[in-house]
């Protein structure tokens, strides 16, 4: 009897290669970034390119590389950023590697923070009830206030109790993203089924092992999708606290210096700056929850 033929297991499916789309998305945001730089620096620049004889090449020329533009050329702020990133050393104030590490401090502790009250008010939520109803309102009506008006408030009152510095800045980014972190958590714990839940009673487990065992493996993805949200809010908390207090240094005290003196490309190389801080981060907890899922066993 012959055997049967060995049956090919099949071609693994690639997945659709994003990399064009983005790169075609980009290429037309650039091009309608030059083409807008034209008429929103016109106030500046339109005497000049009629003083210099007119024509569309001087028109280009003066809303391109005008020195303080109401909207800088995407190429100036590429220069801006390689100017103070890679031609300053990164100890010395020009640098935005040293802004954005003081900032960048603040971001970390700040979402350290959040992130573990966040956990815990979703595990409180989850066990006692009677928080679910009380507590969860007011946690969702604190994020009804603006951060603006929290920010100089909060600041006043730590530096009068003597905390300034990294302190009322990582507070203001705690104030931010504890706030997905408890949702994202609270909507985990819960996720396990009724079925999953009963045999966990038939085990005679305890509390606390239905929720090691059961609600918080069960709540990883959940939480990992809040912390990509929370450490991006994070950072935004840390440039607003840098705002109001007058900082020397951070990405905000770098927006504020710019906006003093009219520096418009400065103000624009920061946002940039505190863009990819922002990209770097969402990407290495995105590494992290891949590491983990993967430990964890789940299917990739």
């Amino acid at each position: 009897m012959s055997a049967a033929p060995a049956i090919a297991a099949p071609a693994p499916v690639k997945p659709e290669g994003h990399t064009l789309p983005v790169v075609v998305i980009c290429v037309l945001i650039v091009l309608a970034w030059y083409v807008a730089a034209i008429p929103m620096n016109w106030v500046v620049t339109g005497p000049k390119a009629e003083a210099a004889g007119g024509g569309l090449a001087n028109l280009l020329l003066f809303s391109w590389n005008e020195a303080r533009p109401v909207i800088p050329a995407p190429h100036q702020i590429a220069v801006e950023l390689w100017k103070s990133v890679f031609m300053v050393k990164p100890w010395m104030p020009k640098s935005l590697l040293f802004h954005g590490w003081v900032t960048l401090s603040s971001t970390l502790l700040g979402f350290v923070l959040g992130s573990l009250l966040g956990v815990v008010l979703a595990i409180a939520i989850v066990h006692l009830r009677f928080l679910a109803k009380s507590l969860m309102p007011w946690i969702i009506a604190s994020q009804t206030i603006p951060i603006l008006a929290i920010a100089p408030m909060l600041i006043v009152v730590l530096g009068s109790l003597g905390f300034t510095g990294l302190l009322p800045k990582s507070l203001i980014s705690m104030y931010l993203c504890f706030f997905p972190v408890t949702i994202g958590m609270v909507k985990g714990l819960t996720s396990p089924e009724t079925m999953q839940l009963d045999l966990m009673r038939t085990y005679n487990a305890s509390r606390s092992q239905v929720l090691w065992k059961l609600r918080f493996p069960a709540s990883v993805p959940f939480l990992f999708t809040s912390l990509k949200v929370a450490v991006a809010i994070a950072l935004t908390g840390a440039i607003v606290g840098e705002l109001p207090t007058g900082a020397v240094a951070g990405i905000g005290a770098r927006l504020l210096q710019g906006s003093y003196y009219g520096q418009t490309v400065q103000i624009w190389a920061a946002l940039f700056m505190g863009s990819f801080i922002a990209a770097g981060l969402v990407w290495l907890v995105g590494v992290a929850e891949r590491l983990i899922l993967k430990r964890m066993g789940a299917r990739p």
